[in-house]
Order: C-alpha cells, then sequence, then structure tokens
C-alpha cells in the first residue's frame, strides 16, 4: 500500500513520464546560444562528487544541480562544486525527478545504488536527458535490455562510467591484440582483491534526519531500515546490490570481453560464498566464474573482497594467445613472447575526466561514445549471468544471440526483479 506521501511521489513521476514522451525524436537537444551543456548529477557520495566536479570544470559545462535523498550528502557537494565553480554553486536537491523537470538540463549523470541506475537512466531518457551512469548499469539483466531500448526509443546518448574504455594505453592494448600481436586470443583471465571487513549484523533503528528512505528505496519493493545499510553496504544484498562482482568485476570483464571480442556467453559456472565473516552479507566474499564463448573463447574472474594480491603482483588482468599473452595493470599494458618474457612495455594513464570528456563531446557535437550502453549493458550482463549462476548453484546455458538462459526457469525468474508498486509500469519502454 503506497502512502498518501507516496502517492503524491508516484503521481509526480507519472506526469514526469508522460510528460517526456512529447520529446522530439532528435538526436541530440537543442543546445543553448552560448552551447553551453546543463548537467544535473543524481547520487553524491565520492562517485558523484568526482563526476560533478569533472563536469563543472569542462569549458562551457555548468553543474546546475547536485541531488542526494540524504540531504547532509548534498549540501556537501554544493560546497565541493563550488570550490571549483567560477563564481558559481549548483543547487542542492533531494528529489531528482526536478532535474527531468527542468527543460535547460541537457544531460543527467548517476551515481547512485546499483537499484536506481536502470530507473533514473529510463526516467532520463523519457524527459529527454542524455545520460552518464555509474557501473554497473542496471541491477538486473531485464533492466539492462530496457535501458537499450529506451536510448533508441527517445534516441538519447547513454554512456556508462566504465571509463577504462577510453584510457589510450588501453585502446592501445585492444588494437594490438585485434592485430594479432600475440596470435589467436582465446583465454582472458581477471582478479579483484580487497580487504574488507565484516559488515556486522544489522539492527533495525530510526532513519537519520535528512535522510528520504523512501525516495532512497525508490523502484524497490520496501524493507524497514537497518543500521548497516547505508551509504555503501547496500553493495552486498541482493535486493538492492550486485555483490563484489558487479561492483568492481564490471571493469575488468568489459576488458575481458572487449579484447576478446565477444559479446554473449555460451555458458555460466560461478562458485564461491562468504567465508570469511559470519555477518548479513548475502554477496561472495570469495567468487570465482567463468565465461565460455563461440568460437573457441573464455573469460575466467576470480574475486576476492577480504584478501590481498601478493606484493608485487599488480596485474588485472591477462589475455592468452597462441604466441604469447598481453597484461594490463592500471593504465598500461606489457605484452610477454609465448616463453613468458616481457617484449614490450606501455605505461598509462588513468582517471575519470577523458571518459566523461567523451560523454560531453557525444552530447554536444555527436562525437561516438567509448561505452555506449548496449556495449555496457553485455559487460554488465556478465556480472548477472555470473550471480545467477552463484544463487541457483548451476551452470547456465545461454544464447550466444542475446545470453538470454536456455532451460532453466529458475535461474530465469532471476532474470529480472520485483518492484514497488507502479514502478514496473513506469519504466518499462
Amino acid at each position: 500500500m503506497i502512502n498518501s506521501i507516496d502517492r503524491r511521489r508516484f503521481l509526480g513521476l507519472a506526469a514526469t513520464a508522460g510528460a517526456a514522451l512529447t520529446v522530439p525524436a532528435s538526436p541530440l537537444r537543442a543546445m543553448n546560444s552560448n552551447n553551453k551543456l546543463i548537467v544535473g548529477v543524481m547520487g553524491m557520495g565520492g562517485r558523484g562528487i568526482r563526476l560533478a566536479k569533472i563536469c563543472e570544470q569542462q569549458p562551457n559545462v555548468e553543474v546546475a544541480y547536485v541531488c542526494d535523498v540524504d540531504r547532509q550528502r548534498a549540501d556537501k557537494a554544493v560546497a565541493e562544486v563550488a570550490k571549483v565553480a567560477d563564481g558559481r554553486s549548483p543547487k542542492a536537491l533531494t528529489d531528482f525527478r526536478r532535474i527531468l523537470d527542468d527543460p535547460s538540463v541537457d544531460a543527467l549523470v548517476i551515481a547512485t545504488s546499483n537499484h536506481w541506475h536502470a530507473p533514473a537512466t529510463i526516467l532520463g531518457c523519457q524527459a529527454g536527458k542524455h545520460v552518464y551512469v555509474e557501473k554497473p548499469c542496471s541491477h538486473n539483466a531485464r533492466e539492462g535490455e530496457w535501458m537499450v531500448q529506451a536510448a533508441r526509443k527517445y534516441r538519447r546518448r547513454v554512456q556508462m562510467g566504465n571509463q577504462r574504455r577510453s584510457w589510450p594505453a588501453i585502446k592501445e592494448a585492444v588494437d594490438r591484440l585485434r592485430n594479432g600481436e600475440i596470435g589467436r586470443v582465446y583465454h582472458a583471465q581477471a582478479w579483484y582483491l580487497n580487504d574488507r571487513g565484516s559488515i556486522g549484523h544489522g539492527k533495525p533503528a530510526p532513519v537519520p534526519d535528512g535522510l528520504d528512505y523512501d525516495l532512497w528505496q525508490g523502484p524497490a519493493p520496501r524493507r524497514p531500515f537497518r543500521d548497516n545499510i547505508l551509504h555503501y553496504n547496500w553493495h552486498w544484498f541482493w535486493h538492492w546490490g550486485n555483490g563484489e562482482l558487479g561492483n568492481n568485476g564490471v571493469h575488468s570483464l568489459d576488458l575481458c570481453r572487449w579484447g576478446l571480442g565477444v559479446d554473449y556467453p555460451t555458458q555460466v559456472t560461478s562458485v564461491g560464498g562468504r567465508y570469511r565473516y559470519d555477518d548479513d552479507q548475502e554477496t561472495p566474499d570469495t567468487n570465482v566464474v567463468a565465461f565460455t564463448f563461440d568460437g573457441g573463447k573464455m573469460i575466467r574472474w576470480e574475486g576476492l573482497s577480504c584478501n590481498r594480491m601478493p606484493e608485487g603482483q599488480s596485474n588485472d588482468l591477462v589475455f592468452h594467445g597462441e604466441n604469447g599473452s598481453l597484461a594490463i595493470h592500471g593504465g598500461g599494458y606489457t605484452v610477454y613472447d609465448d616463453k613468458g618474457k616481457a617484449v614490450r612495455n606501455s605505461p598509462g594513464d588513468g582517471g575519470d575526466e577523458i571518459h566523461v570528456v567523451n560523454f560531453l563531446n557525444a552530447v554536444r557535437n555527436g562525437e561516438a561514445l567509448t561505452s555506449e550502453i548496449e556495449e555496457g549493458h553485455k559487460s554488465t550482463l556478465l556480472c548477472h549471468l555470473g550471480n545467477i549462476s552463484y544463487r541457483t548453484g548451476r551452470t547456465l546455458n545461454c544464447s550466444p544471440k542475446d545470453g538470454r538462459i536456455l532451460g532453466d526457469r529458475k535461474a530465469m525468474d532471476l532474470w529480472g526483479r520485483d518492484y514497488a508498486d507502479g514502478w514496473e509500469e513506469r519504466i518499462r519502454p
């Protein structure tokens, strides 16, 4: 049952979505007379503040709004962005729909919890905004499909924040793979390691002052507030997050898929568990996932949330081919011959700015996106499939055409999710 406040919000959302249907189907919004881009940023944790400051520092770009359901975070973001602004301060909001209501806004940047990524993107497209959305682009596989449909239907530029796609040395490394540097490439192996502590056992608690917990839950079915969910531990609950595979694994899986030149897997197997701590975390802290593809190619990902790599081992992922291997480390790469001897080393810089600028240029002048949403969905889908295999305890057989799971109704039940009343109708294209 939606209470009176929820109902007013829901009706406002419906009005926003309905109004968006009148947006002209042009590839790019008409720019302001001085070609200034107006941006609103949603989700003001560390990533959101970082992205807002990068946008504000670009020529002829103005961050008009910073938004977070936690008023303290929104107010902090105003102060942080003002430090790099030219005598301006963005307006703090707690409801991102006010960004969608403003016809002067060209682009929405989304750095929220995962369960908001796809719904906010779809609503942004409906409202005529171009969208930069943090990884993973969706909370579940069906939402990823909807995002691609929405971008096409409303002809919006939508970029996922897997920024390594834009790094020059990484692009060079992929070009070398494609041009036969190590012969036929058939295997990619990737790692993610961290030393995260326990999240403990949460207790029911009052919602903190200034936090609109109802709006934070948004499209997700309602659950009572507990003291070990916000602002980060939601990652480890299936209701809102996607575990380490979706949190950080998506970066390396994206590069693996890109380097191998593959789209959708034919088989996925995931094993692991929550081994280090006894607490409320639902997602694994120790996880190994294998993906096989047509053409004799394979990706293997290993995630250890509670262990670090031994000193001196820094590779993020390694491609193996007939004539050697190519390792990605940070923003650079090293090529090895078939005996394991380094024959080429190329350091490189990273960062978010080059990826954000690519998005802004795509909105302003049609530059090709380096991680257009269909590519973002394909890489995020690997995370969803790995998590579905883990949760069902079974190997998945998948269609090489779209990644959908074959012959397993229970697994396909996890392709989508349930929503709070009325939400699915609002975001389904």
